[in-house]
């Protein structure tokens, strides 16, 4: 058994990361989609499970969202004491701990390969549950993408795959967790590759789509086949309703652009303490707990009544601006809070009182109030994120009806307009990502680089040596023909040169002792004799092309040896890599 288990240690596991380290691995990386979103979505039935029972045993009423039956004092208390209590948890974290959210993951993917840690995953857990169950303005989803990354990420790294592979298991989270929360494998697909990796590969479409199929069966497999709202069959009346649609997506993708502002308006205070700023988005909270409390917690409930038309125009208008105003207010202030949630209930309201007025200015050719509801969920969905792909397929998914396909087109594509190009707003988790001093560099060039790790380029042939070698010892390593000669130094390797410089070295030597009468040298200094020697830096294993560029320019060194731990204190040289090796890898793929 003990002979079993070190075969597959020894042999199998170690093939199957240096197959991940190109862009070819396909069967590799279906198996990891497939483990990321059964892994995912065990997570979020276990996070839904921790928001949704309390809430069930302690709220007045039926479901888990009824905060509109509490009495006065208790909804103005427990948005304010669920502050207070988050923010004293996270005052007493450290500043890089305390980073959640959709926003934290870009940076990771951005900045550190995708490596997200176990400790950012509980922090997110915690604050995801008491934002939602504290009945702030706040969603399940944004939480749920933290979690399906870093559970994945978490996967990878246990594993210890190169972090070419790290950053697709990053996406197969992020869309086995969209697909988990709303039971729309496809739009979660779309989402991970459209707002998170801010890309479109051939060979990361099967690994995302099969953790996004095989996380909606584990959360079906609990909650059933139904789609995340019950949606009454919808279809457009008119063509005469085209002009209406557009103006409405005008509306929503001013109200898009408003709100990404008042995140980032707010965003100016992110110096202040924790505390303190936790504090205020709960206390601000508390009038609209009191006013309109259908902005507490999700507001799915508030969706659905929207959808089937059961709400009145007033209700509809307040609420949806007043869940844009506190949520932009709470997110800007540093509310650990999911944005997904809040955009759909945005959406749905605001859409909803248009179709009202629509039917009371065309009542004989207005469509339905859920119609428009639909059709505004989508658009501020999309214009916020501007991802109107990924808005558009969580539309069809959601309805299951074609007939919304072509007014969801246009007005999804119309509001994303309005908010990026009338307003000049990128996307909210761009801008919040600005608002902290950071990019989110996703060039043609970037992105190939990150696809590929070191493992797939680099030379093998290579023979680590000392400095100092006897004849003997010098045609002895020459005698396995490597291609480059490692040299050791006091601290681990010190420089690179091609074998055939010493086998031209001991060439001439033995030429020049025999034409001279002369004795052979008894050793020879590696670091003395003609050779186009390079200095040499250290790369990990599982780095991607882009940090061997950065390690490059970081050392200036003129090659890279590529090693990895085996054991404490002990690192193993797998191969070496030169600029040239990632220039040519690079214009090989292009052409």
């Amino acid at each position: 058994m003990r002979s079993i288990r070190q075969q597959i240690t020894e042999n199998l596991i170690p093939v199957f990361r240096r197959k991940l380290s190109g862009v070819d691995a396909l069967p590799q990386l279906a198996v990891l989609g497939l483990l990321s979103g059964i892994v995912t979505g065990g997570v979020i039935l276990l996070f839904r499970l921790a928001i949704e029972w309390p809430l069930e045993h302690f709220l007045p009423g039926q479901g888990s969202e009824s905060f509109e039956e509490l009495d006065l004092l208790t909804r103005g208390l427990l948005p304010l004491a669920g502050a207070l209590g988050l923010g004293l948890f996270l005052h007493k974290l450290a500043l890089h701990d305390r980073k959640v959210g959709i926003v934290h993951i870009m940076e990771r993917l951005n900045y550190h390969q995708g490596y997200i840690s176990f400790r950012s995953a509980m922090v997110q857990f915690v604050s995801g549950v008491t934002t939602v169950i504290t009945g702030q303005s706040a969603g399940r989803e944004g939480p749920a993408v933290h979690l399906g990354a870093a559970f994945s990420s978490l996967l990878g790294q246990w594993m210890r795959l190169p972090n070419n592979s790290i950053r697709t298991l990053v996406a197969c989270g992020c869309a086995a967790a969209i697909s988990a929360s709303f039971n729309t494998p496809i739009s979660g697909v779309i989402f991970a590759m459209e707002v998170v990796m801010m890309e479109y590969t051939i060979a990361g479409f099967t690994p995302i789509i099969l953790a996004a199929v095989s996380a909606a069966i584990v959360t079906q497999a609990v909650y059933g086949t139904e789609p995340a709202f019950s949606v009454p069959a919808l279809t457009m009346n008119s063509l005469l309703e085209i002009p209406w649609i557009l103006a409405i997506a005008v509306i929503i993708g001013i109200a898009a652009a408003g709100f990404i502002q008042l995140v980032d308006s707010m965003g100016r205070y992110h110096h202040r303490p924790v505390l303190l700023r936790i504090a205020v988005a709960g206390l601000l909270m508390v009038p609209f707990a009191l006013v309109i409390p259908e902005t507490m917690g999700i507001g799915y409930d508030t969706v659905s009544e929207t959808i089937h038309g059961e709400l009145g125009f007033w209700l509809l208008i307040g609420a949806g601006s007043a869940k844009l105003i506190i949520t932009g207010l709470s997110i800007g202030l540093g509310m650990p809070s999911g944005v997904i949630g809040p955009t759909i209930f945005m959406g749905a309201t605001l859409g909803g009182a248009m179709g009202l007025i629509g039917a009371q200015m065309f009542p004989d050719i207005a469509s339905s109030v859920g119609f428009y509801a639909m059709l505004g969920m989508g658009a501020m969905m999309g214009a916020v994120l501007q991802a109107p792909l990924a808005a558009l397929m969580a539309l069809m998914e959601l309805t299951r009806n074609p007939n919304i396909i072509l007014p969801g087109m246009l007005m999804i594509t119309t509001a994303s307009l309005v908010t990026s190009e009338a307003f000049g707003k990128k996307s909210l988790f761009l801008t919040i990502l600005k608002s902290q001093g950071l990019s989110y560099q996703n060039s043609p060039v970037i992105q190939a680089l990150r696809r590929v790790s070191v493992g797939a380029i680099m030379e093998r042939n290579i023979l680590r040596t000392e400095r100092a070698l006897t004849l003997e010892e010098a045609k002895k390593a020459l005698k396995s023909e490597p291609k480059w000669l490692l040299v050791e130094g006091s601290n681990g390797p010190t420089a690179l040169l091609p074998a055939v410089d010493l086998a031209r070295f001991l060439e001439d030597t033995e030429k020049q002792a025999a034409e001279e009468g002369t004795e052979l040298p008894e050793s020879i200094d590696l670091m003395e004799i003609p050779a186009n020697r390079r200095d040499v830096a250290p790369v990990q294993y599982q780095a991607t092309l882009e940090e061997a560029l950065h390690q490059f320019d970081s050392t200036q060194a003129e090659a890279l040896y590529v090693q990895r731990h085996v054991a404490p204190m002990i690192q193993r040289v797998y191969g070496v890599v030169l600029q040239t090796d990632i220039e040519s890898y690079y214009q090989y793929r292009r052409s």
